[in-house]
Order: C-alpha cells, then sequence, then structure tokens
C-alpha cells in the first residue's frame, strides 16, 4: 500500500484538494454563522420579519426571473454596492441566485461586513420555482 501511495501520489494530492473544495462550502457557511432557508422559510421571513431579498445574479440572468421585490446586487460588485443595504442591516437578509452557489458566497461577504442575520435560499430560485412560488420578470 505505501509502494502504490509513493507511485501514485498525485492521485492523493487531487483527492485532498477535491476533498478540500467539497468542504469549503460548508465550512465557511457554519464559520461565518450564514443558515439555510427553503422557500417556505423565506417566505415567513418575509412576512413575518420584513425580510429582505438580495438576488446576486447578474443583471442579465435577473431580468429573466426574481424572487418578487428582490434586490438586485450582482455577486461581481457586492462589495462595492454594500451601502445600498446598510438601512437593512438589522432586518433578515435572505441571499438568492439561481441554483444556491453564488448566494453562498454573497453571503459569506454579508456576514463579513456586519450583516447580522443572513440566509442562502437553499436551492436559489430554482427550489424556488419547484415550490410554485410567483417569479417576477
Amino acid at each position: 500500500m505505501t509502494q502504490f501511495a509513493v507511485e501514485n501520489w498525485y492521485l492523493f494530492v487531487t483527492l485532498g484538494v477535491i476533498l478540500f473544495l467539497l468542504a469549503a462550502g460548508p465550512i465557511s457557511q457554519h464559520m461565518y454563522g450564514i443558515k439555510n432557508a427553503n422557500a417556505a422559510q423565506t417566505v415567513q421571513l418575509l412576512n413575518r420579519e420584513n425580510g429582505v431579498v438580495v438576488d446576486v445574479c447578474e443583471p442579465k440572468e435577473f431580468s429573466i426571473g426574481h424572487i418578487p421585490n428582490a434586490l438586485n446586487l450582482p455577486l461581481s460588485s457586492l462589495k462595492n454596492r454594500l451601502p445600498d443595504l446598510v438601512k437593512y442591516k438589522d432586518k433578515p437578509i435572505i441571499v438568492s441566485c439561481r441554483s444556491g452557489n453564488r448566494s453562498l458566497k454573497g453571503a459569506v461577504i454579508l456576514r463579513k461586513h456586519g450583516f447580522a442575520t443572513v440566509y442562502n435560499l437553499a436551492g436559489g430560485l430554482q427550489g424556488w420555482e419547484r415550490d410554485n412560488l410567483p417569479v417576477e420578470k
């Protein structure tokens, strides 16, 4: 077994990198205290706690469809647009994107900049649509 590991060290390095990449998202989410919210929980946060949806999709993608009343702050410019969100700093912020991958990155940025309660929309807009919830275009 040791000889196999030595001769195929690159396979083990590759495995290590893949495992790290798979774990990085959940580790960041836990480190920064970001919770997942499914579509039903998001509706409750919006209605009961005056939550705000921040969609981190690019404008073209946002125009195709988004959660009603969502703010479009693309991930590529989110750090520069944080002043636009200051008035929502103490409200629940639900970060969304098409599938839920970019939104986690956006949620980490918001937490790093002092936003208190940040959620990642689990499943993204696709999950929202699967639950037959309204979409604006």
